[in-house]
């Protein structure tokens, strides 16, 4: 059976504005659309698994149609999200549902298979059950 739970490598500066609610979206230039949860890996210098996350939904369309859907919510400016998708046709938008900060950073090591933060993103095979105990959510 596919996984519906990814982990994403996100910078820091990124994750705190997801944290508090500033930044609702997450941008890709291609990311799984059948996707439940996402892992959140602070990225360099936090290094860690920082947050859990249940997805409302993955929107795809064109830059200009995704920016028009989700610019009240991106936590980013336009100009940097324009240069993010120069020359792609499409854009994807990750929309949280609930985002869970983790009492504790937690080590990328805690999760079966991996060792190491994905460029983009990695599938996580274990049962969702599994990764609430691992990663302290209730």
């Amino acid at each position: 059976m596919k996984s519906k739970t990814i982990l994403l490598s996100i910078h820091p500066c990124y994750v705190e504005k997801i944290l508090s609610g500033e930044k609702l979206f997450e941008y890709r230039k291609n990311i799984p659309t059948d996707i439940s949860h996402v892992i959140i890996y602070a990225t360099v210098p936090v290094k860690n698994i920082v947050a859990f996350v249940e997805v409302d939904s993955v929107l795809k369309g064109t830059p200009k149609e995704i920016w028009e859907k989700t610019k009240n919510k991106s936590g980013i400016t336009e100009d940097f999200f324009m240069s993010y998708f120069s020359h792609k046709n499409d854009a994807y938008a990750i929309r949280f549902k609930d985002v869970r900060k983790l009492a504790e950073p937690k080590s990328i090591n805690i999760l079966e298979n991996i060792e190491c933060a994905p460029q983009s993103y990695r599938y996580i095979q274990e049962p969702l059950c599994d990764l609430n105990d691992k990663l302290g959510v209730m």
